[in-house]
């Protein structure tokens, strides 16, 4: 059974930083490409970051600067730190996992993040 798991969320002030964690089980983690997603309320769900399983790295435009994902294949865990946050900022934020040669896509249940003061 695949399961993946976020922490990390919470309420923090702007200018604030969290980090995100997303454990995973049930899969070969080091093959998996992996990601945050976020989705605010009335808004489509976006992708934030993302990192394959070779290491490459990419991320939306509005948090390049502020936003790190990493991954330690060790622990079958994704992160997501964030730096300087911001209102905008505020979202459920879910970690995915996929094999997109072979049709594997996987979510977590979500963590919440809001950025307020």
């Amino acid at each position: 059974q695949v399961q993946l798991v976020e922490s990390g969320g919470g309420l923090v002030q702007p200018g604030g930083s969290l980090r995100l964690s997303c454990a995973a089980s049930g899969i070969i983690f080091s093959r998996y490409d992996m990601a945050w997603y976020r989705q605010a309320p009335g808004k489509q769900r976006e992708l934030v970051a993302s990192i394959t399983s070779g290491g490459s790295v990419n991320y939306v435009d509005s948090v390049k600067g502020r936003f790190t994902i990493s991954r330690d294949n060790a622990k079958n865990t994704v992160y997501l730190q964030m730096n300087s946050l911001k209102p905008e900022d505020t979202a459920a934020y879910y970690c995915n996992a996929e094999r997109t040669l072979f049709k594997l896509y996987y979510w977590g249940q979500g963590t919440q993040v809001t950025v307020s003061s």
